[in-house]
């Protein structure tokens, strides 16, 4: 007797900040999860209404969908859990996305030496940002970096691409000192590995 296949279950939607895309996605990839993906761009974090619009949105338009939800962002919006209850969703857990990618007890201890964290997302796009958020004055952006930072920490990951000039040529503009951390993705991993369990589990939102 033939025994009745049966469907896969229907993927769940990832949606989230850019910022790490390529690592989710390949994230995603390499575990076979049931996940697929839909990121926001990742400079929303400096338009905070634009931001609660844009994911609102996009978790609108799956929840007319019928689909199930997983938001991958960090404490990035004031209204962030009332968000998450209004969609009966969860997010990754972790302040920021540095935490997930860092851990938490090497983020602080970073934080503690001053730095400055650049992902390859940030530097390819950094001066219209600088110019959008902090005007066109270089030594007016430059004293609100110094006032807070002792120097850049560039982080590369395995998917990132080389973006050593442009890292460098924002070292410059600041004036400030630029070194370089190499990442894995474990954390990141568990991370996402951590949401998808709790997402599997009744009552968990």
């Amino acid at each position: 007797m033939n025994t009745p296949s049966r469907s896969a279950p229907p993927p769940l939607q990832l949606v989230g900040c850019g910022i790490l895309h390529k690592e989710v996605d390949h994230l995603i990839r390499k575990n076979g999860w049931n996940l697929e993906s839909r990121f926001l761009d990742s400079s929303l974090h400096n338009h905070l209404a634009r931001l609660s619009n844009r994911l609102n949105l996009a978790l609108d338009r799956e929840d007319e969908k019928g689909r199930d939800t997983i938001v991958f962002y960090g404490c990035c919006h004031p209204e962030m859990e009332k968000i998450l209850t209004t969609h009966h969703t969860l997010r990754t857990q972790g302040q920021n996305c540095i935490v997930m990618l860092l851990g938490h007890e090497w983020f602080m201890d970073e934080l503690e030496l001053g730095s400055y964290f650049l992902l390859e997302d940030w530097a390819m796009g950094w001066r219209p940002m600088f110019a959008e958020v902090f005007g066109a004055n270089r030594s007016v952006v430059r004293e609100i970096f110094h006032a807070s930072h002792q120097g850049i920490v560039a982080i590369r990951t395995p998917c990132s691409e080389d973006f050593t000039r442009e890292a460098r040529e924002m070292a410059d503009y600041l004036d400030l000192p630029l070194r370089w951390l190499d990442v894995t993705l474990d954390h990141l991993e568990g991370v996402l590995a951590e949401a998808l369990t709790r997402k599997s589990t009744p009552g968990a939102e």
